[in-house]
């Protein structure tokens, strides 16, 4: 862990290692119920079940993951896993939406992708976000993921709504598949019918873009990213990069219980910019989980 930090810190100075600019007033937490944290269960393992190859998505038969889920109807999976990230589209008839899926990594490959040190902020792409403001800017890194399958998985989700008659989608993904779920929040509502309402639920996901897509994204999308901990992953890029993330952080605690956090980036020390301050406190065992029981990964 110590090694990690020296070279993130060789990278991007000692300002990255010492956090982002100081603390600013803190915002009220409250803790969730049994019931609520209960209630992210199904989401957590459809997030999981994302690691997993296209074929065993496909065919619904990939172990725990999908058997915790086991009336979903998959509809269309794709990637490779290295180039592509693996995603799947299905419907859930219990809870009525359309579910997609983007896979995750560990800490270990997502680390060299934020921290490449030729990365850019970029404005979101023309030809897939029309009419979306140029102020708006994400890692390239991870607009070049989600672009790689966004026009597949719009048209998966397209034919699952036909199919299921679905009016609902929910959006799901675990550190770099939370990325672009994220992006991709604010990618299918401008593609889909109005009426359709969405939902995103991410893991471990790291920061995504700037500040004017952070105020969008809390403007035009439901999103809930749930933290694990003393998980490294979700205070990276930093905000003095010009990172930050949206409102929705829902932090895991050492004891187990789940601290609402609200606003953007919330400092308070039960949320994780206060819980894990810079990167050698961190953990990047934690970033895979367990979420209320659920570990990421196939």
């Amino acid at each position: 862990m110590v090694a990690l930090g020296l070279i993130l810190c060789a990278l991007f100075g000692s300002v990255f290692v010492q956090g982002a600019p100081p603390l600013v007033a803190r915002q009220s937490i409250s803790t969730l119920t049994a019931a609520q944290v209960a209630a992210f269960k199904r989401y957590s393992y459809y997030a999981s079940t994302a690691a997993c190859a296209p074929a065993k998505t496909l065919a619904w038969n990939c172990g725990a993951n999908c058997n915790a889920n086991p009336t979903f109807k998959p509809v269309a999976s794709g990637g490779d896993g290295s180039a592509t990230q693996y995603w799947y589209v299905g419907y859930d008839p219990n809870l009525k939406t359309v579910i997609v899926g983007y896979q995750g990594t560990d800490a270990s490959k997502i680390l060299p992708i934020i921290t490449d040190a030729n990365f850019f902020l970029m404005p979101l792409r023309t030809a897939l976000f029309p009419g979306v403001s140029s102020s708006l800017q994400t890692h390239d890194g991870f607009g070049d993921a989600q672009a790689r399958s966004a026009p597949n998985v719009l048209a998966a989700v397209k034919t699952a709504m036909t199919m299921y008659g679905a009016t609902k989608v929910t959006i799901v993904g675990h550190s770099l598949g939370g990325a672009i779920a994220l992006i991709t929040s604010v990618y299918l509502p401008l593609h889909l019918p109005a009426g359709t309402t969405f939902r995103t639920i991410t893991y471990g996901m790291p920061r995504v873009g700037n500040q004017a897509f952070a105020d969008y994204v809390d403007t035009h999308a439901d999103v809930t990213h749930i933290n694990n901990q003393d998980d490294i992953v979700p205070i990276v890029p930093g905000r003095f990069l010009g990172f930050h993330h949206p409102k929705g952080e829902k932090h895991i605690v050492n004891s187990g219980a789940w601290i609402n956090c609200p606003g953007q980036d919330n400092t308070n020390g039960e949320c994780t910019i206060g819980y894990v301050p810079n990167l050698l406190a961190g953990d990047p065992g934690d970033h895979s989980g367990p979420y209320d029981g659920v570990s990421m990964g196939c």
